[in-house]
């Protein structure tokens, strides 16, 4: 793999990064929720996630959960599960309204739960074995490629991720008091939890 290559990748990685996916909701939903230590908390969730992924490319194990039906539809359903529950969690959220004691709640939030957020919403979801399996071939020469060509390239899709989260994290930090104003919350929660509940449903028809 020549640097030329390299640069290709990059360049796609980071536009792949930029498409809304069930990722960067969650991180618009927590760090709206419970601030940006619990948004940050859910990219380390999610990385860690997508870099048990992408490892799995890596050395093929990723091409045996795609070959083997039963494992990859019981993945597919525990993340068209995970998805709707977070939609409808959201959803209940923008039904309610009370946003009253989000300072309270920010201090009081477990980020245990926030980085399982993270972390489960990504490794149920097995569009993203998918999209490595694809992808990376295109860009490696089965004559030279060597597992640490595959590494690399799926460890940068990684890292693009999350220097999009982060931008997406900091973005909501920055705009924090006129989105604490609860017409705006409201209006972002259902927002977000009909996206991860058409997610789901989107996972399941696949």
């Amino acid at each position: 793999m020549t640097w030329s290559d390299y640069t290709t990748f990059l360049v796609f990685a980071l536009l792949i990064a930029l498409a809304p996916g069930p990722d960067t909701l969650v991180v618009l939903k927590n760090g709206l929720a419970g601030g940006f230590r619990a948004g940050l908390t859910t990219i380390c969730g999610i990385t860690t996630g997508c870099l048990i992924q992408a490892t799995a490319v890596g050395f093929g194990l990723g091409a045996f959960v795609v070959r083997y039906q039963v494992v990859f539809e019981v993945i597919r359903w525990a993340g068209v599960v995970y998805l709707c529950y977070l939609g409808i969690q959201a959803l209940r959220a923008a039904k309610r309204g009370d946003y009253a004691q989000v300072g309270m709640q920010r201090q009081n939030t477990r980020l245990w739960r926030r980085f399982t957020e993270g972390f489960l919403t990504n490794i149920t979801n097995p569009k993203v074995l998918v999209f490595f399996l694809s992808v990376l071939p295109q860009f490696l020469d089965p004559a030279t490629a060597t597992t640490l060509d595959a590494l690399a390239l799926a460890y940068t899709v990684v890292a693009a991720g999350v220097i999009w989260q982060l931008a997406v994290l900091v973005g909501v930090h920055k705009v924090r008091m006129w989105i604490s104003r609860t017409g705006v919350r409201r209006a972002i929660d259902a927002l977000t939890g009909t996206a991860l509940v058409g997610f789901g449903v989107a996972l399941a028809t696949e």
